[in-house]
């Protein structure tokens, strides 16, 4: 390490502000991100810190360490750093993450970050413009990784939004039918061109142009009401934990984010102690504890699931898509919460799950729709395994290139031959 780095303390070159009570701040969106002890929880229409900063946990069992490239806000949950001189916060943020924040306990009633001890944490600062360099190695991996995560929540919205337009509110047969209204005598050819101009003549051809009365109230002529048992299936390979081989992806309630089906966290199943469910790579987990956390995702790999977590396949591979659109939809998971026992800990079970009435439609429309998301569900896949890869990549770096042990030259060679 080169004599040019400056050792000190943190509270030499940064001090830590507290965050500002806020109640209403909303989750949806807004203008600013806000922080709280553990990361983003909604925004607000002005920011508290008007520069981007580092985000570091006050109050909690668990403390996280957040980088904003924007403006931000920060509720009394959390301190925001403030240099004292010039600083590069991105390098900071990195440069934080090498620390346990989490052990630097207050002492209080509720764990808590000491400004004090904090301020007493040994420092070893780089000239300006090898931090900026330290920065763009890792924020570049993580700009990657962030890429990939909003492509995926795009290609979610945009199956999500097809799903529902097709199988909830029945666009295609509305319009075709309003069409068909004003001109009896045309054709189904010219009816589909004009009701449904935005979609392939070949798939709007395969909607009605009526509806017919059924249990479920209006439905598309031609279609039937069924189950959600008739399309699909559960598949309970369960496996002991002796013989589950110790590297195996292992996916529990806890790897499973909320309204996603992209699911880009797991673990080994190395020190696993009870039964579990096996999984194949695309089929789809449905997490049965607390439905309304609404944990549903297709499995990326191969692996082991908590017996909490219903593994969930289609009759036919052409119905795929559309037993995971009703899976993951909210109508979905509001029966299955209600259907759910338990008062602590509620479950639902596959028993009431297979009973959920759906209206189904003719093979052809499922198959087509199946065909259209495939290639985004493989994209998520895709971009899951090399976010793996590039995070991978950035915690090997990190703790070098913050240490000085590992110099910038030889940094930016590993990272393009790696990334």
């Amino acid at each position: 390490m080169g004599g040019e780095w400056l050792k000190c303390e943190w509270g030499d070159i940064a001090t830590l502000e507290y965050g500002r009570a806020l109640r209403d701040y909303r989750s949806e969106s807004g203008a600013y991100r806000v922080y709280g002890t553990n990361g983003p929880i909604g925004w607000h229409d002005e920011p508290l810190c008007n520069h981007p900063g580092v985000i570091i946990g006050r109050k909690g069992a668990y403390r996280g360490i957040h980088y904003s490239p924007e403006p931000f806000f920060v509720i009394d949950t959390a301190f925001y750093l403030e240099p004292k001189q010039e600083l590069d916060l991105r390098w900071a943020y990195y440069c934080l993450l090498t620390y346990d924040i989490n052990g630097m306990d207050s002492g209080s009633a509720i764990p808590s970050t000491s400004r004090e001890a904090f301020y007493r944490l040994p420092a070893c600062v780089p000239p300006l413009r090898e931090q900026r360099a330290i920065a763009c190695i890792l924020g570049s991996l993580d700009d990657k990784i962030e890429l990939n995560r909003r492509m995926n929540r795009t290609l979610e919205e945009m199956a999500r939004a097809i799903f529902k337009s097709w199988f909830i509110d029945f666009d295609p047969v509305r319009a075709k039918a309003a069409v068909r209204r004003e001109h009896p005598k045309w054709t189904d050819e010219q009816v589909s061109r004009a009701a449904c101009p935005k979609l392939k003549p070949e798939i709007a051809r395969l909607f009605p142009d009526s509806f017919e009365n059924s249990e479920l109230g209006e439905i598309p002529k031609g279609w039937r009401v069924g189950t959600f048992g008739d399309i699909a299936e559960h598949q309970r390979r369960g496996v002991q934990p002796d013989s589950i081989e110790r590297h195996t992806p292992y996916i529990g309630l806890e790897h499973m984010p909320r309204r996603s089906i992209t699911l880009s966290e797991w673990s080994d199943a190395d020190g696993l102690e009870s039964n579990k469910f096996r999984f194949k790579k695309g089929e789809i987990l449905f997490g049965k504890l607390r439905p309304y956390f609404h944990k549903v995702g297709v499995a990326p790999v191969d692996g082991v699931c908590s017996t909490d977590i219903v593994v969930v396949t289609p009759r036919q591979q052409g119905w795929f898509g559309f037993v995971l659109g009703h899976a993951s939809s909210e109508r979905f998971i509001e029966y299955t919460n209600a259907g759910s026992t338990g008062t602590k800990m509620p479950r639902t079970s596959w028993a009431d799950m297979a009973r959920y009435k759906l209206s189904v439609p003719p093979e052809p429309v499922t198959a087509t729709f199946t065909e259209l998301i495939q290639l985004s569900i493989e994209r998520i896949v895709a971009s899951i395994q090399e976010s793996r890869t590039l995070a991978a990549l950035r915690d090997a770096l990190l703790p070098k290139l913050i240490s000085g042990e590992l110099r910038i030259p030889d940094a930016e060679r590993i990272a393009q031959r790696c990334a």
